[in-house]
């Protein structure tokens, strides 16, 4: 990170801001790429006047929530033509999808709104948020409220510590830490359930041939 700010700090305001835009919005896509590292990168650039506090916020929320959205938009219209696949039956059987598909109907929004606090998870759930088609209204507002209270913490946190790099760098590693943590407690169920749905659904097989 030390490099990153190194090489940003010759570089131009409108640069920094696409690049952080790009960063936050690649999680979405590439899920180990943390958007919150880009986010109190711009914070801690905004502390030492390279930057705009409110920018950077604008910047990464917009970029971040679009991408998810994107995703979304993705699953609606082709997650269900995937699932069909061989490819896709092999990661989701029509059963798992159909239980899927009713846990959207139930807690889809409320998943959507916890997750996009989790890293990892909060890429996947709008994904399958469209492949169950869940209403667009329910997904917008969840991701832009969401994300809105995340970053704009995650800002407020970096400009609080100033140009502090050391206090930044344990700020990124206690909120990384934190809810890395988290995110594996809730894998870790959502793994028990599929390992044990696969089994259910190869068992029934023979029976429907019979």
């Amino acid at each position: 990170m030390v490099q990153i700010i190194d090489l940003l700090s010759e570089t131009s305001p409108f640069i920094i801001y696409i690049l952080l835009g790009v960063g936050a919005a690649l999680e979405n896509i590439i899920p180990p790429i943390p958007a919150d590292m880009f986010v109190l990168l711009g914070a801690f650039l905004a502390s030492r006047g390279q930057a705009s506090e409110i920018t950077v916020f604008a910047v990464t929320w917009a970029s971040n929530v679009l991408s998810a959205l994107a995703t979304y938009v993705i699953g609606y219209r082709y997650g269900s033509i995937f699932f069909k696949t061989r490819l896709g039956n092999s990661l989701m059987n029509p059963r798992q999808m159909e239980t899927i598909k009713k846990f959207y109907q139930r807690w889809g929004t409320l998943a959507i709104f916890y997750t996009r606090f989790l890293p990892g998870l909060r890429a996947v759930v709008p994904i399958f948020a469209g492949v169950s088609h869940h209403k667009p209204l329910l997904v917008v507002f969840p991701l832009l409220t969401a994300s809105g209270i995340w970053y704009g913490t995650i800002v407020w946190a970096g400009a609080f510590a100033g140009n502090n790099l050391e206090n930044i760098l344990q700020i990124q590693t206690w909120t990384n830490l934190t809810f890395t943590v988290v995110a594996i407690m809730v894998f870790i169920p959502i793994s028990i359930w599929w390992l044990r749905s696969r089994k259910e659904s190869s068992r029934e097989l023979p029976e429907k041939k019979l």
